[in-house]
């Protein structure tokens, strides 16, 4: 990454400059990231310390898999919480502790605040984490686990839940400079099974530019039975719409990595990109125009001939900006979004419904511009708010098939895209994450992949941000 400030602060009237507008001249710290297929054990051997208060209601669920997921733990404040870790520790070789070893440096700590009820409560997150916030390894994760505030009865375990939410937006920031992120869990009452996944993920190297978020975690959609960590996507069948390039391709790239058949929809423009990624991906190349109103049709008739009638896995990925301040747009630059990003992409989405086989997975992609609004961007901006309201009204009505229809948003991103914008914008952009850096197209597919694997029954009708903790839309 060429980092344009860091070569300025080389000047020094140009250093104070900067200085005075509080933007960082250091290097950014790499990100690790996992390429490699996904594994049953993404934390092996990493310590993560964990603290469970006498209150507290997840260590059962908790202790069930994190050892499997291959943390080194080490369990605070009420030791009796202990007991399932080991159990579960035993299982998997990894015994659980109850004391620290010598110079001990954590990868991930977690705090489970579900028996917080009241604020002075806080002050027992404030002494677990801070003793360990220096020593948190780079690129480390921070999790706090509660319910959600609004199925509590009281003001005050309210107060207490929502207090939560600033500690880790405003943590994610102080730890983002080591490349480390803070994510925040909330998890229904009865949704414990779906607990494993998400944690899972934050706390995976494929969260790398997942931070200051909150994940909930529902029984909305019954939990499967012996979901595969190794190729879980297996047989699967998956639609990437807008997969020639960037973004859709990288996403294409980790659907077939992990076991799926992807077919690549894009246009006629796109027709070597795409053939060329089919090919390397053993897929099916579709050309076809998101627009076209024989899409839907089409789309049909191509999984009922080649697929027995079905596909697994819908990722609405193809999008288009035209850029211009409302004052001077034009009427076919505002009905050209409106109808790529939303009105087609919906129109595509009810014909394929039908088709999605049960236990299926919807994923679109959305932007934060649609969630913070952006310069020049109002019809954009709409038309990815506009796919956030459709997620989540249509999400609930396809939990009885155990199907699951989520978006991403994705903040800054290292595209061709920002590749093109003016120097100062692409560098404060950057800037303006949490990690001090924008993120990849690999960090949005890892998000999607996520999302659209059979172990993530417990998010539906919810917005991941893929940003770095920013909200600055790109």
């Amino acid at each position: 990454m060429n980092d344009f400030l860091v070569e300025l602060g080389a000047n020094p009237a140009a250093r104070q400059a900067i200085k005075k507008i509080g933007l960082p001249l250091s290097l950014p710290q790499k990100l690790k990231r996992s390429q490699s297929p996904w594994d049953e054990h993404p934390i092996a051997d990493l310590p993560v310390f964990v603290h469970h208060s006498k209150e507290s209601q997840l260590a059962p669920y908790l202790g069930r898999f994190l050892g499997k997921l291959g943390a080194d733990i080490t369990i605070f404040g009420d030791r009796q919480k202990a007991a399932p870790y080991q159990d579960s520790g035993e299982a998997y070789g990894r015994p659980t502790r109850t004391e620290l070893l010598e110079d001990s440096k954590p990868y991930g700590l977690i705090f489970d605040a579900t028996g917080i009820e009241e604020p002075s409560a806080l002050k027992s997150v404030y002494e677990f984490l801070q003793p360990w916030l220096r020593p948190l390894r780079n690129c480390g994760r921070v999790v706090l686990l509660s319910r959600p505030p609004e199925s509590l009865s009281s003001p005050a375990a309210v107060a207490a839940a929502r207090a939560l939410d600033g500690l880790v937006r405003s943590l994610a920031r102080e730890i983002g400079g080591k490349g480390a992120t803070a994510s925040r869990v909330v998890v229904d009452k009865g949704a414990e099974a779906n607990l494993e996944a998400v944690v899972g993920f934050v706390m995976s190297e494929r969260s790398a530019y997942v931070s200051a978020q909150t994940l909930h975690v529902t029984g909305k959609v019954a939990p499967l039975e012996n979901v595969p960590y190794r190729k879980p996507l297996a047989e699967k069948v998956a639609l990437v719409t807008g997969g020639a390039r960037g973004i859709g391709a990288a996403i294409a790239k980790s659907l077939a990595r992990e076991g799926a058949h992807v077919v690549l929809m894009d246009r006629l423009q796109e027709e070597t990109a795409v053939g060329k990624l089919a090919h390397e991906l053993g897929g099916t190349m579709l050309l076809l125009d998101l627009t076209d109103p024989e899409a839907p049709k089409r789309l049909c008739e191509l999984f009922d001939r080649k697929f027995k009638g079905g596909l697994d896995i819908i990722i609405h990925n193809a999008g288009i900006t035209r850029d211009k301040k409302l004052a001077n747009m034009k009427p076919e630059l505002w009905d050209q979004v409106l109808d790529v990003n939303l009105i087609s992409l919906m129109r595509v989405n009810e014909a394929l419904l039908p088709q999605l086989r049960e236990e299926g997975r919807i994923v679109c992609v959305s932007s934060v511009a649609g969630i913070s609004g952006n310069m020049g961007q109002t019809q954009y901006a709409a038309t990815k708010a506009g796919l956030i309201g459709y997620v989540q009204a249509l999400a609930p009505s396809l939990a009885d098939r155990r199907i699951t229809m989520n978006a991403v948003a994705p903040g800054f991103i290292e595209t061709k895209m920002t590749a093109a914008m003016p120097v100062a914008t692409r560098e404060v952009g950057r800037r303006l994450s949490n990690l001090v850096q924008g993120g990849l197209p690999e960090d949005v597919a890892e998000a999607v992949m996520f999302l659209a694997s059979p172990g993530a029954t417990g998010m539906t009708g919810e917005v991941l941000r893929i940003c770095g903790g920013s909200y600055l839309g790109a």
